[in-house]
């Protein structure tokens, strides 16, 4: 408190009083405003002052306790407790800084708060105070352990995810190959989900999906593993099991799935579900070698019907089709390590202009010879065994740094099929975006129409965020899968592009005429913008023009080059 004689002593150290407390004040307020508490525990006396810290508590906890030391290290975590009796009982000469996270049970659940501050030393080095600030990190905290989990798990069923799932049987191969015994690798489809999708609504196939794998997990045993691998798969790994039980243990599964209905909210579903196996370590020495004959042998399984069956047995023909895949994977990640991954650069043209609106950067891989490959090459086994989020992260980091380097570029970037259905991944692409944001205007994000659909509830979400950060979005390859012009009105993209087999030879086939023509009119409807696809002639560049599509994009306008302006 300043007092009014000495204020009237020395008026020019009164003005700086005043002024001091003011600004001691405003920072209270400040302070106080963003939900930060200041605390001081001297240890001689355990007593701790807190400013603000009723505003923090949960209600239903009372602030008196809290001024003694003893009944705060009480109210907190074992682990909490533990760190800080250290810091009060350290006889450092040193200060010590400290970052603690606090969490506090309550009624309503765990109360995470960041405790930041310094230990104080006084005579001898003992502890003299600790002092700082704290405040509520409950949703941060939260958030963190959601992204963590989702970073392991599959966010609709809760099983492991495909990558850890993959780290799982590693270990499996490896506790089988040192004791000498046999484990194994089972892929579980559920059978023509497509169609569950088409009568019953995507709704009703995530109660499917979701109702298989809690069957499937309820038929294992304890020490089994189940995971996600894919829309309509499940991964389960047998930590000790021989060729006999191998095939015991796939008809228990698949009579799990198939012997009762499935009860949805959009009715009653019959589901079945096909089996293809690999005994380990014979059948493969990797995770990833396991995963990819599992699937192989899933093909056969599914090639005889619905309900199927098969073990992986040692073919010339399918070692040579996986000997080469395991070689365009090894190439991918060391293209990655290299940064070998570049982009080839094709024109969008505004039909009105003919002047180029944006570029698609298409992804190409530069071999260690120079050689230039086309994604096609690299792509499918890069989905296929589980490498494509980080080619499409990096395709991402690469399109925001060529959109900074270059302000005068807009350019488009494609979202693969597997990572539009991986909830964690779109959240770390939306964070990348936002990270980015200046260069976000200049970006048109591509998703293909099946895998938009696929896993439509997060992709919506996913376009709506893109969006309010102000990117374009698009579909590709429309017309190729089943979307209905509903669906795109729900997703709100910006802009469709017609798959290019209805464009090319458009001028000598009448039917494609029509389904270009009303695709066009329908999409003006929704105040979408079109784009046609292999363009290959002035005369279809007219006749789509007639038909009002507003972008071409195609060779006769400008082949993808490794280059752009």
């Amino acid at each position: 408190m300043v007092h009014t004689q000495s204020l009237q002593n020395k008026p020019a150290d009164s003005v700086a009083a005043l002024r001091a407390v003011e600004d001691a004040e405003r920072l209270g307020l400040a302070v106080t405003g963003a939900g930060i508490v200041a605390f001081s525990w001297t240890a001689a006396d355990d007593l701790i002052t807190w400013d603000g810290v009723r505003e923090i508590l949960p209600s239903q906890l009372a602030v008196e306790p809290l001024a003694r030391g003893r009944n705060f290290l009480n109210f907190v975590s074992a682990e909490n407790r533990t760190r800080l009796t250290a810091l009060l009982n350290s006889k450092s000469a040193d200060p010590i800084p400290f970052d603690i996270d606090i969490e506090v049970a309550s009624a309503l659940g765990s109360v995470w708060f960041a405790m930041v501050g310094t230990r104080i030393p006084g005579a001898g080095g003992a502890t003299e105070r600790l002092s700082g600030l704290m405040r509520e990190i409950t949703e941060r905290r939260r958030e963190s352990q959601r992204l963590r989990y989702l970073a392991m798990r599959d966010e609709l069923t809760g099983h492991l995810n495909r990558n850890s799932l993959r780290a799982e049987l590693a270990l499996a191969i490896d506790r089988a190959k040192a004791e000498e015994r046999n484990c194994a690798f089972l892929v579980a489809s559920i059978d023509r989900l497509a169609m569950i999708n088409d009568t019953y609504g995507f709704d009703a196939a995530d109660e499917v999906i979701v109702a298989v794998g809690e069957r499937l997990s309820r038929t294992l045993r304890s020490t089994d593993i189940i995971g996600r691998t894919a829309g309509n798969k499940f991964g389960v790994i047998l930590g000790n099991c021989s060729e006999r039980e191998l095939g015991l243990v796939a008809d228990r599964l698949r009579a799990a799935v198939r012997d009762r209905v499935i009860d949805t909210r959009s009715g009653m579903v019959s589901a079945t579900s096909s089996v293809g196996a690999v005994l380990l370590p014979q059948g493969a020495s990797s995770s990833q070698e396991a995963m990819l004959r599992a699937e192989e042998t899933l093909e056969r399984a599914r090639s005889a019907g619905r309900d199927g069956f098969a073990v992986y047995a040692k073919s010339p023909q399918l070692e040579t089709g996986r000997l080469r895949l395991m070689a365009i994977a090894d190439e991918v990640v060391a293209a990655l390590k290299d940064n070998r991954l570049v982009f080839a650069y094709q024109p969008i043209i505004d039909a009105k202009t003919r002047l180029t609106a944006h570029h698609e950067c298409l992804l190409r891989m530069k071999r260690e010879d120079g050689a230039i490959v086309a994604a096609g090459h690299f792509i499918p086994a890069a989905e296929q065994l589980g490498l494509v989020r980080l080619v499409d992260r990096r395709a991402l980091e690469m399109t925001v740094e060529r959109l900074h380097s270059n302000p005068s570029l807009s350019l488009g970037v494609n979202v693969s099929g597997t990572t539009a259905g991986d909830p964690s991944w779109l959240k770390s692409f939306i964070d990348y975006v936002r990270a980015n944001a200046s260069v976000a205007p200049r970006m048109i994000i591509e998703l293909t129409e099946t895998a938009a659909l696929h896993h439509f509830e997060e992709n919506a979400q996913f376009v709506s965020q893109l969006r309010e950060l102000g990117c374009r979005v698009a579909i590709d390859d429309f017309g190729a899968g089943y979307t209905s012009f509903r669906n795109l009105q729900m997703l709100r993209v910006d802009m469709v592009k017609i798959d290019g087999t209805y464009v090319q030879g458009l001028c000598s086939s009448h039917d494609n005429q029509i389904f270009v023509r009303t695709l066009v009119d329908l999409a003006k409807n929704f105040k979408l913008k079109t784009v046609a696809e292999w363009v290959g002639s002035e005369e279809e560049a007219t006749l789509l023009e007639s038909f009002g599509v507003d972008y071409f994009q195609g060779f006769y306008f400008g082949q993808p080059a490794m280059a752009v302006e």
